[in-house]
């Protein structure tokens, strides 16, 4: 994801909360994870005068999960940090709160900064999820972003995915907490990585993977997804009916796109109500996953109306 932080290093107050919380078993307790289409708000940039950690309810109606951006190897950075600095008391009264009004909290990992795959995928797995554990969360998303390793070293970035998958299920049960990836739109292109980049991990852990938030941007000029046929239809591979048809189950497909033209770096906007008649499009195709934004505030409410539209009943 494009980021909108100036800085990845997290505070020694947030720091020390997050190390301070008690360690958790794994099981210990049921998470909050949605049925049906999945509608995903990521928010990493400060939100108000930066004293708030979530969007306010009222103004992500239509949104059923948030993403925080991001957790890194070595701790947590922007909107997660200040969920970590959080009293405990304060983050389970928050989850409840949003539980309750039918919203899952997921911390997103990785981002366009963070390059993992020279770190132990196991070790690296079992540290996101207990801080998952531990800061009373509903799941994890998987951003990983590392772009010229995949084209490089074929089948390397694979195998890591995999083992990351595979450790993080152990620690968080299917159905009982949420595990999302948010692979770019190329990647589930059968030619684009020499390793088969999303097309073997979700041969190999797909399974394991409740939905993939796919990042249908930054990618002009080509394929672009400017466009609803070649968003849903034809981009060399990677559109989401031609996703189905390389094997990948088509209500998987979380359709990404960024909230404004402020959020991206290289291209793929689509204003709201046009991107509507792409997911009323994609529904008369029988695809049925959801929509993601990238990111709160510049999309909201009234974004996420007019991309739903009469597609998705409110």
């Amino acid at each position: 994801m494009f980021s909108t932080s100036f800085s990845r290093l997290f505070t020694l107050c947030s720091a020390l909360a997050s190390l301070s919380v008690g360690l958790a078993a794994p099981h210990a307790r049921r998470a909050q994870v949605p049925s049906g289409p999945k509608f995903v708000i990521y928010t990493d940039a400060q939100i108000g005068d930066g004293s708030s950690v979530l969007p306010p309810l009222d103004q992500i109606q239509g949104f059923n999960v948030v993403n925080m951006a991001f957790l890194l190897t070595s701790g947590p950075a922007d909107q997660v940090a200040k969920w970590a600095a959080l009293p405990a008391d304060q983050r389970q009264q928050l989850k409840q709160q949003y539980n309750s009004a039918g919203v899952s909290l997921v911390v997103s990992a990785f981002g366009e900064t963070e390059h993992p795959t020279s770190q132990d995928p196991t070790t690296v797995a079992n540290s996101l999820a207990q801080f998952v554990l531990n800061t009373d969360l509903d799941g994890i998303d998987i951003d990983y972003e590392e772009f010229e390793l995949v084209v490089q070293q074929p089948g390397v970035g694979e195998a890591w995915l995999t083992t990351l998958t595979q450790t993080l299920r152990q620690q968080l049960p299917q159905g009982q907490f949420i595990l999302s990836h948010a692979p770019v739109g190329p990647w589930f292109q059968p030619t684009f990585c020499p390793g088969g980049c999303y097309i073997t991990v979700d041969k190999n852990v797909g399974s394991l993977i409740d939905w993939y938030n796919i990042q249908f941007y930054n990618q002009s000029p080509s394929p672009g997804y400017e466009d609803c046929n070649t968003l849903l239809n034809s981009a060399g591979g990677s559109a989401i009916f031609e996703i189905q048809k390389n094997g990948v189950d088509v209500n998987k497909l979380v359709i990404g796109k960024p909230g404004t033209t402020a959020d991206i770096t290289n291209g793929g906007f689509i204003d709201p109500a046009t991107l509507g008649t792409c997911v009323q499009q994609a529904v008369q195709g029988g695809w049925n996953a959801g929509v993601m934004a990238f990111q709160f505030p510049h999309a909201d409410t009234n974004w996420i109306r007019a991309v739903r539209g009469s597609s998705f009943a409110a």
